[in-house]
């Protein structure tokens, strides 16, 4: 909150009647500041706050799992492997490797290497590291350096793209795989090469918006002759938040101000839309930026309207029409929180569009504290539903082969959850599917498990973790915060209950970046309180009903510094905006 803002707020307060009381916490030096006044999105008021049908799984377990079946080049099950060498040396000298798109897609495979997709294969290198798989050595390969192949140096585009030779008519598709990519190299550092793709991928996108300039009513941009391209695909204006969180993280990673005024440009346009244009992935990762850069850079977008806009969905005729997120209960299970189409077919959710929603969105409210709760539910509600994508935890008369669901041992899921069958074979709601089948003729019914749709599934594994207490998650806030100062683990906990519970906390517990304490106090960014002190092997804090608490974990009375823009910080670390 700026100092303007808080000087309204405390105007409010007084000529309500009221006096303003300082903020518990005796070793802080100054005023704290205001707790964070929650911001309630339209469509996750309408989930519920604890699903009916709630199961939580292992969601780390189910990535690692992931990982080891795929990255098998031995398996001698039915299905086979699923992995293979590339040697055609397309753009890099070097051999990569190819992962099926589905399972038994007639397409792919060893007699046809080059056939293989960047949001699949960047999505479950990233996957893997983040829940701890060092994919620089697995198995004698070094998959990061391998992901290089994507690099479009042959066609002149230098950036990375989906395939290893042309590219999409189709912006999202070109967009995606440098975010992953980017991510990729966050988590594993130091690969070589890969500084010098990243500049070159950022100089791309740098020349791109200065001749964009935050204007982006395109079907997609050709990067070789830097030109807008308009076509039968509609225009995907919620590209420009890809582009400005790829800016935004070229700009941590090598401080250059061209970057991140250009990121500003870009999220300037996306801040401009007077109506949702959410296409297909790209969106959420608009709004983090736009939440950042609010936070650090002192800028006003309104990420309420994106986060509503996104949510809510796009119902233009000029977009793709119906684009955004579940809500409700279709047949017995609650589905709330899934992103895909609303409206085809009564709804048709995504498990790869469901799961990176999240990568930027729970490291987000860090920069956007007034959004805990709502990201918070919404989390809740996405990760207990989306364990209905998989065969073994959907019951039978909801997916499409039942017969097959034991295939890869439950390691890969239905591409898609739908409302009604797509296919008028299956009298069913919902029904656990996928198109493979209708991408060609010639495609086995096994080709609706999707493993360009489970690839990312590590982001869920390394954001989500359970409690002591059922419902109440630990979703960590630093795992995907890319290129962010990460001093201290940060968690966002959401209490469903009317009542108040209480948390066993664990110091360092799953942590992903910091420098764990001998002894920690829990401070709270959303009421800016200390919530837990002097915490050594274990503790607990407690949480309101139907509250959320953004907690990091500080060294025990280490004093909290107050800075003039109601900042707040610990050790020179800033820990709240």
């Amino acid at each position: 909150m700026r100092l303007t803002h808080f000087i309204i707020a405390l105007t409010a307060i007084v000529s309500a009647g009221c006096t303003p009381v300082k903020q518990p916490g005796p070793q802080i030096d100054g005023f704290i500041g205001l707790p964070s006044t929650q911001k309630t999105l339209k469509k996750v008021a309408l989930m519920p706050d604890m699903p009916s049908t709630y199961r939580m799984l292992d969601w780390k377990q189910k990535a690692l799992d992931y990982d080891a079946y795929v990255f098998d080049w031995n398996r001698n099950d039915e299905v086979g492997p699923l992995i293979w060498l590339d040697q055609s040396w397309k753009n890099i000298k070097q051999n990569t490797f190819g992962l099926y798109t589905t399972v038994g897609d007639v397409r792919q495979g060893p007699k046809n290497p080059g056939s293989h997709e960047a949001i699949n294969t960047i999505a479950a290198v990233l996957g893997g590291g983040l829940v701890g798989v060092d994919k620089t050595q697995q198995d004698g390969y070094n998959y990061p350096k391998m992901l290089q192949n994507y690099f479009a140096k042959d066609n002149n585009w230098n950036i990375m793209l989906n395939n290893t030779s042309g590219f999409a008519g189709d912006w999202w598709y070109n967009v995606l795989p440098n975010v992953l990519y980017f991510g990729v190299c966050d988590v594993f550092p130091g690969v070589e090469g890969a500084d010098e793709i990243q500049k070159t991928i950022a100089d791309q996108f740098l020349a791109a918006e200065n001749v964009l300039n935050g204007k982006y009513d395109w079907s997609y941009f050709n990067f070789a002759t830097m030109q807008g391209v308009r076509t039968n695909i509609p225009q995907q204006q919620d590209a420009a938040g890809g582009h400005g969180y790829i800016l935004l993280s070229a700009y941590r990673k090598f401080n250059d101000e061209a970057y991140l005024e250009a990121a500003k440009s870009a999220i300037g346009g996306l801040n401009n839309l007077r109506e949702s244009r959410f296409y297909e992935v790209l969106y959420p990762f608009g709004a983090y930026t736009a939440a950042y850069l609010n936070a650090v850079h002192d800028t006003f977008y309104d990420v309420e309207k994106m986060l509503n806009f996104m949510f809510t969905g796009c119902f233009s005729g000029l977009g793709r029409y119906g684009w955004g997120v579940t809500h409700g209960q279709w047949g017995p299970y609650d589905v709330s929180g899934l992103q895909g189409s609303v409206t085809d077919g009564g709804g048709y959710a995504f498990f790869m569009n469901s799961i990176e929603m999240a990568c930027p969105l729970v490291p987000m409210v860090k920069y956007a504290p007034e959004f805990a709760a709502s990201i918070g539910k919404w989390m809740l509600n996405n990760a207990s539903a989306c364990r209905l994508y998989y065969p073994t935890e959907i019951a039978d008369a909801h997916q499409f082969a039942p017969e097959l669901k034991n295939l890869t041992y439950g390691n890969v899921a239905y591409e898609g959850l739908r409302y009604s069958d797509r296919y008028g074979v299956k009298n069913t709601c919902p029904i656990a599917e996928g198109d493979g089948p209708s991408w060609t003729s010639k495609n086995p019914t096994s080709s609706m498990f999707s493993l360009y749709s489970t690839s990312p599934v590590g982001i869920l594994g390394a954001i989500v973790n359970t409690t002591n207490v059922e419902g109440i998650l630990r979703l960590d806030c630093n795992v995907t915060d890319f290129y962010a100062e990460r001093p201290y683990p940060v968690n966002l906990y959401w209490n469903p209950y009317s009542e108040e519970k209480e948390v066993t906390y664990i110091p360092g517990e799953g942590m992903s970046q910091g420098k764990k304490a001998n002894e920690i106090d829990l401070f709270d960014i959303v009421s800016r309180t200390i919530v837990a002190k002097n915490i050594s092997g274990f503790g607990s804090f407690k949480i309101p009903g139907k509250a959320a608490m953004i907690l990091v974990e500080i060294p025990a009375d280490a004093p909290i510094k107050y800075h003039d823009n109601e900042s707040l910080s610990v050790n020179g670390h800033i820990i709240a905006y």
